[in-house]
């Protein structure tokens, strides 16, 4: 089953859609383009881009991805087979943007975020295009950008630019779109699950999507190494009760003990989110070689965007992200210093 968008009664808001029509307008039948997001793709990042591709070529444009990291195993359903496959060169590197028409980069605000292509997008005769639903970053990577973050996820404007082109979702564009949506509101539980995401989302089911189909793969399908991963990460769980903080640490070389990749991280924060009283959850992960990423939660009322800035990270008011320098035991605790003086302060 398709639909066809062109009557679509879900209004695309105005400036959305002169942001597209201004980004369609750099597109020309017979380019070739890649699409790109950033290092660790997610459900969003991913299914934003097996959508695009799928859209354009509808347009008569051919689309690979290049990625800086590998593309993760549990979405390798969106790369679909045979004639509808979609390309993943990520493995070529920088040598993938070579002979390109153009880049369109997807859920970044901050080229940095492209982690080992970043050189090489800067390079770029041409900047890329830009399609994204954060705050602003640093360094955007490019000047023509689709950006909202109204949006519940990047995947909401790829929508939107099917929506305003008057293209057709098919079920394989759907499922690439519910994906998107799905993960990044958090299984349509987070603060950024808006009326319009779940009018959407009844569009992308009658368009094909088998929603239990969807939980199996996304949440229901974990190896078995991940409970280890979240039996140690639950027994390192330390709670300020005081401030309404709960943080969990994974331990460096913990994912290579149990076999499991970054993605298996997935939803770990969640737990110490969940506990009682909690306002900032913090996930910090031991990466060896003096670097620890973390990764903020928040509830109604607290910007971790904020917080992680000042680590030099970055992401949504209600979950960011950040690489520091040093031990967990320093990192943890400059985080947690500066995490109770933003509290203090009743600072949002």
């Amino acid at each position: 089953m398709t639909q066809n968008l062109a009557d679509d009664p879900i209004q695309v808001p105005a400036a959305r859609r002169q942001a597209i029509e201004r980004l369609a307008a750099e597109l020309v039948r017979g380019q070739h383009i890649a699409l790109s997001t950033h290092i660790n793709a997610d459900g969003d990042g991913c299914g934003s881009e097996s959508a695009l591709a799928g859209l354009l070529g509808q347009m008569g444009i051919d689309a690979h991805i290049v990625n800086p990291t590998p593309w993760p195993t549990m979405y390798n359903y969106l790369l679909g087979d045979g004639t509808a496959a979609v390309s993943d060169r990520t493995s070529d590197g920088a040598g993938a943007l070579k002979s390109i028409d153009r880049l369109i980069v997807l859920d970044i605000s901050d080229v940095r975020r492209l982690g080992n292509l970043a050189d090489a997008v800067r390079a770029l005769k041409v900047p890329p295009l830009v399609i994204d639903h954060h705050l602003p970053g640093e360094e955007p990577p490019g000047p023509i950008m689709v950006t909202d973050v109204t949006a519940c996820a990047t995947g909401e404007l790829i929508y939107d630019f099917a929506a305003t082109l008057g293209l057709t979702i098919t079920a394989p564009i759907a499922t690439a779109l519910y994906t998107a949506m799905l993960t990044d509101t958090g299984g349509f539980r987070f603060s950024n699950t808006s009326p319009r995401c779940h009018a959407i989302a009844s569009r992308l089911l009658a368009a094909g999507v088998d929603p239990e189909e969807m939980y199996r793969r996304i949440y229901a399908s974990v190896p078995r190494g991940r409970l280890g991963l979240l039996r140690d990460a639950l027994a390192s769980l330390g709670v300020d009760d005081a401030n309404g903080i709960a943080w969990v640490t994974i331990a460096a070389g913990a994912l290579e003990l149990y076999g499991v990749t970054g993605e298996d991280l997935d939803g770990i924060a969640e737990y110490p989110r969940s506990l009682v009283g909690t306002r900032l959850a913090l996930l910090f992960r031991d990466l060896g070689h003096g670097k620890v990423k973390i990764s903020f939660r928040s509830v109604r009322g607290l910007d971790v965007n904020a917080l992680a800035k000042q680590f030099g990270g970055g992401g949504h008011a209600r979950a960011a992200g950040a690489l520091v320098s040093g031990t967990v035991d320093e990192v943890r605790e400059r985080v947690l210093v500066a995490a109770r003086a933003m509290i203090a302060t009743g600072t949002p």
